[in-house]
């Protein structure tokens, strides 16, 4: 990936791109890949960092959406669980099956509340039961059956669901088990994505901490928000891929619309030993007392994941976990796991996002997740047609990216080169599969750089077969560990700012590591790293002072980390 400065001067050589993409979330992301694979010029760009809005603060699921096939969303549900498969094969550095449980309390509820709900007569939730959600289970299975690399669904009567899940409440009757998928990061899967997007050549330009913040004539005025600058391009072909952001942005551009009515969701993430073990590696996926559904989801080895909220929010930039959103999802798991108990004190990180779903009347979970693109037309005041990318979840995002290439594709009259189904993603490409392959790529590298297998196995747990260039890169010079982060060196920092576009020092801490997800960082180790991103980026003392106040205040305020 070409360092920040080189894409910007990349921008300002070729003014004229033939698509501007506007956000770098997912969606704009799968679509610049898509984009750049037809060998359409293009650029994205984002007001903050790639994939630090809606698409960070994901429930980390890769799945088809159970839930939706009692409001009749049958195409959805398809195309995500085949999407949801896609990824599981395409990106298996990043991505895994999940053995995902639904502890079931009754038999027939929902026997009238789901056909009520699939004819758009009722959108009150109500409790599922045993045999909705075997009926449910059938449907999904079949749905991707020859396709699907995991199991089909399987129930467990109350004694031996006890047996696997001693804390569960004991009124159960029943789990139901099937399998899904979840991503450890979604932002190092973004990053991937868009560095594949950006290997196809100078065509393809991205850039983080840049705004569109209006137009003049036939240009888009946009603004680097790090220097202040402003410059232009002009585009034949807008995408707004803003995500809850997509008004706002169109405001900007002159245009008034009103396409999103977007819902907050709020995660926690627990340092809880007990629950960890109670949940057995197993997500539990259920129905709380308002009738929503939530989840306790098993995160990266030693912790927990829990949420969601659905709250109606006007200005996504002031979506931030409330103390009434704590208390509502912490008192998920008595429910569940009535002999424990989870207080504030265990939070380690909290997230919020918007979602950017379609205005809408009634129950923000009877919203659809479904995708579409809202087209604004040129006009004679406004020389270029914008795409509207509306709704969406990460699961689909590669199919709604390639609905969204083929329209662009269809105005520009041309035709597509490559398609990105079966496409490995970044550190998932020649993936070694099996514990001897692993073995046998691992030793290669290691005979080839001569770093220890080790730190060598480290850094392919983190990058996948990206770990093979990385790897090449420190074997030039040193290697040195951190004092206070040991498992990363000065070298591999500097390494991934110059590569993948480091502008802040929280850039690095919450989405090009988990370290401040995982508890991992003190004030010190902040400083530490401070020093090494402001060194290759050449900050003087005051604005690397700047940078961990900055930091602090993010962790603290919006994220609740201890510091």
């Amino acid at each position: 990936m070409k360092n920040r400065t080189q894409t910007l001067q990349l921008i300002k050589e070729n003014p004229n791109p033939t698509v501007l993409i506007i956000g770098a979330g997912i969606n704009g992301i799968g679509t610049f890949r898509d984009l750049a694979l037809q060998g359409i010029d293009c650029m994205i760009i984002d007001r903050t960092d790639f994939c630090s809005g809606v698409s960070m603060a994901s429930s980390h699921m890769l799945h088809g959406g159970i839930r939706y096939l009692e409001n009749g969303e049958f195409r959805l549900v398809r195309e995500a669980l085949h999407e949801r498969n896609n990824l599981l094969r395409n990106a298996p550095h990043l991505t895994y099956p999940l053995p995902t449980t639904i502890p079931l309390f009754k038999w027939f509820s929902g026997m009238l509340n789901s056909p009520l709900k699939f004819l758009r007569l009722l959108d009150r939730p109500a409790e599922r039961g045993v045999l909705i959600i075997k009926l449910g289970l059938i449907l999904y299975d079949a749905f991707v059956r020859g396709d699907s690399p995991m199991p089909e669904h399987s129930f467990d009567n109350r004694k031996k669901t006890l047996q696997k899940w001693p804390a569960l409440n004991p009124k159960v009757l029943f789990a139901a088990t099937y399998y899904d998928g979840a991503m450890e990061s979604p932002e190092r899967l973004a990053l991937d994505i868009l560095k594949d997007g950006e290997a196809e050549g100078d065509h393809a330009r991205a850039v983080n901490y840049v705004s569109a913040v209006g137009s003049e004539g036939n240009a888009v005025i946009l603004r680097d928000e790090i220097t202040g600058d402003k410059f232009s391009v002009i585009p034949e072909i807008v995408i707004n891929a803003g995500g809850p952001w997509i008004d706002f942005i169109n405001e900007n551009l002159s245009k008034k619309t009103s396409f999103i009515g977007g819902t907050k969701g709020s995660h926690l993430v627990i340092d809880h030993p007990e629950l960890r073990k109670a949940i057995n590696d197993h997500e539990i996926f259920f129905e709380y007392i308002d009738g929503r559904i939530v989840l306790i989801f098993p995160y990266l080895n030693n912790y927990v994941m829990i949420g969601t909220t659905d709250i109606r929010i006007d200005n996504p930039d002031q979506a931030i976990c409330t103390e009434e959103e704590i208390e509502y999802i912490l008192g998920m798991v008595p429910q569940i796991f009535p002999s424990l108990s989870v207080t504030s004190d265990q939070i380690i990180f909290q997230f919020s996002g918007v979602r950017p779903l379609p205005p809408a009347k009634g129950s923000t979970g009877q919203i659809s997740r479904d995708h579409s693109i809202e087209v604004q037309e040129k006009t004679s005041q406004s020389p270029w047609p914008i795409l509207n990318l509306v709704g969406g979840k990460w699961t689909s995002y590669r199919a709604f990216s390639e609905q969204v290439t083929d329209e662009v594709i269809k105005r520009l009259k041309r035709s597509r080169k490559a398609s990105t189904a079966n496409m490995p993603i970044g550190g998932g490409k020649d993936f070694p599969t099996t514990d001897d392959q692993q073995e046998n790529w691992t030793n290669n590298i290691v005979s080839r750089t001569e770093i220890p297998q080790k730190r060598i196995q480290q850094l392919f747990n983190r990058y996948g077969t990206r770990a093979e260039e990385i790897a090449l890169h420190l074997s030039e010079g040193t290697d040195t560990s951190l004092t206070h982060n040991s498992e990363y060196s000065r070298e591999e920092i500097s390494y991934l700012v110059e590569d993948e576009m480091i502008t802040h020092l929280d850039d690095f801490l919450i989405r090009r590591s988990k370290l401040a997800w995982t508890n991992q960082i003190s004030l010190d180790s902040i400083v530490e790293l401070a020093g090494i991103i402001g060194e290759k980026l050449e900050w003087t003392d005051e604005v690397q002072q700047g940078e961990i106040d900055r930091t602090l205040l993010i962790l603290r305020e919006r994220h609740a980390v201890k510091i």
